[in-house]
């Protein structure tokens, strides 16, 4: 179906033009402008917002890049973004496909550490004294502090053994392979009630086929995400390369709109420390739940002591 964006490049619209071509409300678009994420509007000589089919891109390019990433992401991301140098901003984009190929792998990750610990588990064998480890050795082992394997035993994840009369942790066959799930769930964006929701199912008679499910589920979301940042990719490239250049602004005499400090609510505008103003309407898919109290290098695969590198800042969806 055709409309005000389907016109010439410079096409002038109005702001009702570019909410209903968009879906956002004119107060979202409004917002989003003032915060930079779509290119300002030029002014009529009455002061009225002069729009162009350019910003109907632009918020099709954040749809879709909230979609892959969180609107309290992808603000972050484009703003001024139209403005940058096409080098700054075609490396910004890549780098939300990377980050997204990098959860990806990391959840493939704790895939494999399941299936590992299936595996083990269906190995018949009476534990050993020698099967246990110490905090120290599990923490190095998993290339995590000893302070978040003490976290995660306070958040109710993993339960060593208390022994001699120091109340000394020691970890046997069940509580390291609790650990190795909880190191592999972390690492690939799980926040601490989504992995206890993991642990929890463990305890059924299906706990590892629930496991591998939620696991499943999480990568379907991946998958998602990425189609979104695919969709929005043409409609990136057309705001980047735009420039916004005299031949790119709408006819009509207009000249640049000012840059007000605050929305025309008298709100403050949409944040990562305010996620909850008018341009936040599709909810914060982004924000990490909770963090262990310190860095922490993931952990890969099969055994318990291979560790990768750091993962980073989490983002997208949250269990």
């Amino acid at each position: 179906m055709s409309g005000p964006a389907d016109g010439p490049a410079n096409a002038p619209l109005r702001t009702a033009d570019v909410a209903r071509e968009s879906g956002y409300s004119l107060q979202q678009v409004r917002d989003l402008e003032l915060l930079d994420v779509i290119p300002p509007a030029a002014r009529s000589e009455t002061g009225y917002r002069i729009y162009s089919p350019l910003h109907v891109r632009a918020l099709h390019a954040y749809r879709g890049v909230a979609g892959a990433v969180g609107p309290v992401e992808a603000r972050r991301l484009l703003i001024g973004l139209h403005a940058a140098p096409i080098e700054e901003a075609a490396s910004v984009i890549n780098g939300v496909h990377v980050r997204l190929a990098r959860e990806r792998e990391e959840a493939l990750r704790a895939q494999e550490a399941l299936r590992a610990i299936r595996a083990e588990t269906d190995t018949p064998g009476t534990p050993q004294d020698s099967d246990t480890m110490t905090i120290t050795a599990l923490a190095g082992a998993l290339g995590v502090r000893t302070s978040t394997l003490r976290f995660w035993e306070d958040e109710g994840l993993v339960f060593p053994e208390r022994v001699t009369s120091l109340r000394a942790r020691r970890y046997g066959p069940a509580a390291i392979g609790a650990a190795r799930i909880v190191a592999a769930l972390r690492a690939s964006g799980y926040g601490i009630a989504a992995a206890r929701e993991v642990m929890g199912s463990l305890d059924r008679l299906d706990g590892l086929e629930e496991a591998e499910r939620i696991l499943r589920k999480r990568l379907d979301r991946l998958a998602s995400r990425s189609v979104a940042l695919l969709r929005a990719g043409a409609d990136l490239a057309a705001v980047v390369t735009s420039g916004q250049g005299p031949a790119d602004r709408p006819q009509g005499g207009g000249r640049p709109a000012p840059r007000p400090s605050g929305t025309a609510t008298g709100r403050p505008p949409a944040t990562d420390a305010n996620p909850n103003a008018d341009v936040n309407a599709e909810g914060d898919a982004g924000a990490k739940e909770d963090v262990d109290p310190a860095p922490d290098r993931d952990v890969g695969g099969r055994g318990v002591g291979r560790a990768g590198g750091e993962p980073g800042a989490r983002f997208g969806d949250s269990e």
